[in-house]
């Protein structure tokens, strides 16, 4: 078994070279080369450990598609854009966009795909998914080898959340890093490191938090978003995050591990459960600003899809349809963006060169 493999190494090394922060355990239980998550595993679908929004529906990726042709619109639509999707999945979000793509053919022929994706699994079968798509797709293993040359066109679907986080644990009036360590019975446990948080730049009510409070932070996420940013500022274009999150910093753990939909501990089966964390949008807002690019107030993942016309999208499907494939439609609607499924739960932001208008998020 892949846990038995990689736990036995994280042990060795927790021997070899004391705790490890949990921004190291999480990296190590999604991307090890060998044992790691993203690596061996297809974790999507029913069959799978999680569904994600393009798995729900065709509807998701349509609106996203929309979208993003408003958007390379909206930037002068160039002769030439890189439309990019961070964590691609299965390529299922890609293949729905592009469908829509093919709406306004001066986007689909000025586009090249670029596939942001590390796990050879899943490069697999987003080349099986996106073989009739007519696109040219390029893959990568991180933005670093992105076009330079070209505006962007960036979509992160679910994708900051599996980024690796560090947490902090509230002791004595400091924040220390929480790390992985080692129980009396060689079980893998967490514990308070000694690296303390410079807490001088938070928000005087985090530095408030009781004793054992447990603090969030997106290190490896907010680099990712100032670099996007950059890019785009130097660049041209814009991006779209669809997330799972909040909107204001905030004390609280949001480490989960899921496997075959059901929550599992995050310390039971390294390597064999998807590791995530909640978003700090603010956080990724703070990372973004690189003038004239400005990140646009955050919506609910609700508000964004309604508003982009996803009860239309629906009523068109579903017309003249059996009534089991209506309420399909309308649960699948019900998932997407009720307030009590994805709707509040998820976020969506955008970033674009602040004299650039987005629709929704900058509607009169």
């Amino acid at each position: 078994m892949r846990t038995s493999s990689l736990r036995a190494s994280l042990v060795r090394l927790i021997e070899t070279d004391g705790p490890m922060p949990v921004s190291d355990y999480m990296a190590r239980c999604l991307g090890d080369p060998e044992h790691g998550y993203y690596m061996q595993a297809d974790p999507f679908g029913r069959s799978g450990d999680f569904i994600t929004a393009p798995e729900v529906s065709q509807l998701f990726g349509e609106i996203l598609g929309a979208w993003i042709v408003h958007a390379f619109e909206a930037i002068g639509a160039p002769e030439r854009v890189a439309l990019v999707e961070l964590g691609p999945g299965r390529g299922t979000l890609s293949a729905d966009m592009l469908r829509v793509a093919r709406l306004r053919p001066a986007f689909l022929g000025a586009l090249t795909l670029h596939l942001v994706e590390t796990s050879p699994r899943l490069r697999s079968a987003q080349k099986k998914t996106l073989q009739d798509s007519g696109a040219a797709v390029d893959w990568h293993d991180s933005t670093a080898t992105l076009p330079r040359d070209v505006p962007l066109l960036v979509v992160a679907n679910e994708f900051f959340d599996a980024l690796p986080i560090r947490q902090f644990v509230r002791h004595d009036g400091a924040w220390l890093e929480r790390c992985i360590g080692l129980d009396d019975s060689g079980a893998l446990r967490f514990q308070a490191g000694v690296a303390a948080l410079d807490d001088t730049d938070l928000a005087p009510q985090l530095n408030a938090a009781p004793e054992g409070a447990v603090l969030e932070t997106q290190p490896v996420a907010n680099a990712v978003m100032q670099d996007l940013a950059e890019r785009i500022a130097g660049q041209g274009g814009a991006a779209l995050v669809v997330d799972y999150g909040y909107g204001k910093s905030a004390v609280g753990e949001t480490l989960q591990a899921v496997r075959r939909h059901t929550p599992v501990s995050v310390l039971e089966t390294p390597g064999d459960a998807d590791l995530t964390a909640h978003v700090n949008f603010e956080a990724l807002a703070r990372a973004a600003t690189a003038p004239p690019v400005v990140a646009r107030p955050v919506m609910t993942q609700g508000d964004f899809l309604l508003k982009l016309g996803l009860l239309e999208r629906a009523g068109q499907l579903g017309a003249g349809r059996s009534a089991r494939i209506q309420d399909g439609i309308r649960n699948d609607v019900e998932r997407l963006a009720g307030p009590e499924q994805m709707g509040n739960l998820f976020k969506a932001m955008a970033l674009a060169p602040g004299d650039i208008r987005l629709t929704p998020f900058d509607a009169a």
